[in-house]
């Protein structure tokens, strides 16, 4: 009798998609502060990579790993590598550099304000660095970071009023400052000139904010 031909069964792989093998939580973590850091939905990152809604919640609270394939569709809406998404390497494996022309780390950019983050876009971390440059009269104004989230605000140049819920205060050249950011909060330019300022986030567990 002739051998019965294999039957194949489940859904083809997607072209150029690597082989469906689950991710660990390390992942489910950083899709959610990339996301965070974006200031997008999940409707809007399910729109950008053609992972369903659901899909990307469960993966956020990690009560599913994403597979290759849909790790792959997520690095592509976040215009990282697949490598780049899921890499694991310690800090001490490697150097990471940020070009001062690299437009990829450039966060925002108009007639007020333009920010530039400091710290690699695709690393799982609580703690952000940022470069803030306010033309005159140019405000920096934020909703509430996460819970028990902080600011520390350095300035390199100009002169600037920081505001942390109802309590401000006036920094120049040279100053420092570190306030409460799981409230409302701005930094406005007081100064005749640019204000060039170093900003860390520092992150708490707990609640909703971005820049």
């Amino acid at each position: 009798m002739a051998k019965k031909k294999p039957v194949k069964t489940g859904p083809s792989p997607r072209a150029n998609e690597p082989t469906e093998i689950p991710l660990n939580q390390q992942v489910c973590q950083r899709v959610k502060v990339m996301r965070r850091r974006k200031g997008w939905t999940l409707e809007q990152l399910a729109s950008l990579s053609g992972v369903s809604r659901s899909m990307l919640s469960q993966i956020e609270r990690g009560t599913c790993s994403p597979t290759l394939g849909v790790a792959y569709r997520i690095a592509q809406a976040f215009q990282l590598t697949l490598g780049e998404l899921v890499d694991t390497a310690t800090p001490s494996s490697r150097i990471d550099v940020i070009r001062s022309d690299d437009e990829a780390y450039l966060f925002r950019d108009d007639t007020h304000c333009r920010i530039r983050t400091l710290s690699p876009l695709q690393l799982e971390k609580e703690v952000e660095f940022y470069q803030l440059v306010l033309k005159p009269a140019g405000m920096l104004g934020s909703a509430a970071h996460f819970q028990g989230t902080r600011e520390f605000l350095t300035v390199e140049k100009g002169r600037v009023r920081v505001t942390s819920a109802d309590i401000h205060c006036e920094l120049s050249k040279g100053d420092s400052a570190h306030y409460a950011a799981d409230v409302p909060h701005e930094i406005q330019n007081i100064g005749r000139g640019e204000a060039i300022l170093f900003l860390v986030d520092i992150y708490g567990r707990g609640g909703t904010g971005h820049h």
